[in-house]
């Protein structure tokens, strides 16, 4: 099988394409035809070295995709031969034809939604309902603020806090990411590139009196900013962040407020399988949309590692098998 593999960490040139063994399921495994792998920027932190979860070299990347069950181990009675599903995560990476995996990480996909948006779900949707529900505690009425709503946990965001009564403002820093955030259910959309820096975030406390939870994407850039547009008592959930800053705790200690930093791949197993049944429900319901924004072949997949952090925020990166 065609498989990229991983044999020094570093920048995306050392994904390469290699002829592997395809694996054979054992026991409670199930190998699955990978028709579509999913590009999240935590795949390049992993691929350069820089993430807790990095395994060591040689190592296939990729921890979203989505395709058709090829075979089942013995043990296997989640599910059969010719199943589509989508993956979270997998033992043996996603960025290859074929990925071996766990019964846990392998959960149905609706016919409804194509391979190339089931290769879109586990993480940002994941990312999303960690951060909105499990981490900020949302509640119906409130005002979400989401940083980068266009990118793919961006949207995941935008279309669960809508489903569940939320009030979301959503920034981005193109004309196009914009009109895709109001396309996907932002109340309001504001540019988060404009000058005077920052000025947005008056903007945003000026059209709606402060927000309640503000979902934090790039928290180096702007994290010490954002309690300019948060409310008494809110709540700021770092999901992303690409390095450090100089920060102040007095604008903490101002708003009474609290920050939590996450990690989808912390949440403890009741977790997991609670948002997995929430976003089964969703995309079958057909609230939960995933937006593919560029898709590439796996002979790309450098492209589009440089895709997923240098370009601005559009929909969900996949890489096509």
């Amino acid at each position: 099988m065609r498989s990229i593999i991983v044999r020094e960490y570093g920048g995306p040139e050392v994904l390469c394409v290699e002829d592997a063994e395809t694996p054979e399921p054992k026991g409670a495994e199930i190998l699955v035809r990978v028709m579509a792998a999913g590009v999240n920027p935590v795949d390049t932190y992993i691929r350069a070295g820089q993430h807790a979860t990095a395994p060591p070299v040689p190592f296939v990347p990729g921890k979203d995709g989505a395709g058709i069950v090829e075979a089942i181990g013995p043990e296997v009675t989640k599910v059969s031969p010719g199943a589509r599903v989508y993956l979270a995560g997998a033992i043996t990476g996603t960025y290859a034809e074929f990925a071996l995996c766990k019964e846990d990480q392998v959960w149905n996909l609706p016919d409804n939604v194509s391979f190339e948006q089931g290769a879109g779900v586990f993480v940002p949707y994941a990312t999303a309902y960690r951060a909105l529900f499990h981490k900020a505690e949302a509640k119906n009425g409130e005002t979400v603020l989401v940083h980068g709503a266009s990118g793919a946990v961006g949207v995941a965001a935008i279309q669960w806090a809508k489903h569940s009564g939320l009030r979301v403002i959503g920034t981005a820093g193109s004309e196009k990411g914009r009109e895709l955030a109001m396309e996907k259910g932002a109340d309001l959309v504001f540019d988060h590139s404009s000058e005077p820096a920052f000025g947005y975030l008056d903007d945003i406390l000026q059209s709606t009196g402060g927000v309640e939870i503000i979902l934090e994407m790039l928290a180096n850039k702007n994290l010490q900013e954002d309690f300019r547009a948060l409310k008494m008592f809110g709540r700021v959930i770092v999901i992303g962040n690409r390095g450090s800053l100089e920060f102040n705790p007095r604008v903490i200690m101002g708003k009474d407020a609290t920050v939590r930093g996450m990690s989808l791949f912390n949440a403890p197993p009741e977790a997991m399988a609670e948002m997995h049944l929430r976003i089964g429900e969703g995309l079958a319901e057909g609230f939960l949309v995933p937006e593919v924004g560029r898709s590439f072949v796996l002979e790309d997949a450098p492209d589009a590692h440089r895709e997923v952090i240098e370009s601005k925020a559009y929909g969900k990166i996949v890489l096509t098998l």
